[in-house]
């Protein structure tokens, strides 16, 4: 029981800190409705694709990974599909597709690089980041608005909570990709196998575990989810290559601030939901505020990145004394 308590407790912090958060925002502009099911619902759908990518980006941190490519991968399929469908009539459905499998694909690759090369995450995804990017603005430098049936549908497609017209389509792509992670991460032997890699690479090559497979595959899912971001983007405000600068960075702190360890090997997914909840309220509650800048949420989300990551240095610590 003790060392199951030490293993959640980074997410137990998390939890408190946001409903210490939550509770806090939701007295302070209690006049405006700040806890109303709309905004709450708007949480969702304004953060959504950054939920997206965030839980890709969990499971390459579970391996001891990181993929810095993330967001210029999704701003590569969101010019891509813009480009293709808006100038050159493509059908919607063959563009989403293939989107997705590009972004597979360069994950994939990457994933091969790392393990077979033995090169570093970090270099590796960085030069996929300059790349992808490059290849974004080669697409189009110009924002393109989509005026696909298709598309505009999606996009206009409504819901009533509370009163209030919301347009919930990312929201429900995103529950719908966590719902996905957390049974991959949680219940699955692929996931056990993430966490053990990113354990003890070493000793999972020893126990036979697939270890060249499994970077691959869990490089390969984070970059579909990031081209999944980039299509959800591009139907919530059409095709800019510029989409997702520093997308890679909100989503390592995501991550990290929902509890799971930066080096690998512990971790939970719902941890990234409650990373996920503490950013998206500090970002509404710097808007109902009015007059705070919106570099307070960098501000807020440094200093408690920076805590987290303190706090696991020490939690390791203490777990490594307790060994015999």
């Amino acid at each position: 029981m003790n060392s199951l308590f030490r293993q959640r407790l980074p997410q137990l912090v998390t939890a408190g800190i946001f409903l210490l958060l939550f509770a806090a925002a939701g007295w302070r502009y209690h006049e405006v409705n700040f806890a109303s099911a709309p905004n709450v619902a708007n949480l969702f759908i304004g953060n959504a694709c950054l939920g997206i990518i965030a839980v890709g980006m969990t499971l390459v941190i579970f391996s001891g990974g990181i993929d810095l490519s993330v967001g210029a991968v999704a701003a590569f399929t969101n010019i891509f599909a813009a480009v293709l469908i808006e100038k050159h009539g493509m059908n919607p459905l063959l563009v989403i597709l293939a989107s997705l499998a590009i972004g597979t694909a360069f994950g994939a690759a990457m994933g091969a690089l790392i393990h077979y090369f033995k090169q570093p995450a970090f270099l590796v995804t960085l030069a996929g980041m300059f790349f992808a990017r490059g290849c974004a603005y080669w697409m189009s430098t110009d924002s393109i608005d989509i005026h696909n049936e298709l598309f505009l549908k999606l996009s206009r497609d409504t819901a009533k909570i509370g009163g209030d017209t919301i347009h919930p389509l990312p929201a429900y792509v995103f529950l719908v990709v966590l719902a996905f992670g957390y049974v991959l991460a949680q219940h699955t032997r692929f996931g056990r196998n993430l966490l053990a890699i990113g354990g003890n690479e070493q000793s999972a090559l020893l126990m036979g575990l697939p270890v060249g497979v499994t970077k691959i595959a869990v490089y390969a899912l984070c970059g579909a989810g990031a081209a999944l971001a980039g299509l959800v983007s591009t139907l919530v405000s059409g095709g800019d290559s510029t989409y997702g600068i520093g997308l890679e960075l909100d989503a390592i702190a995501t991550v990290v601030i929902g509890g799971t360890l930066l080096t690998g090997g512990r971790g939970h997914m719902l941890g990234t939901l409650l990373g996920f909840l503490i950013i998206g309220t500090i970002q509404s509650a710097i808007t109902f505020d009015g007059s705070l800048s919106s570099w307070w949420t960098r501000i807020i989300t440094g200093a408690l990145l920076l805590g987290f990551i303190l706090f696991q240095r020490l939690l390791l610590r203490a777990t490594q004394k307790r060994l015999p």
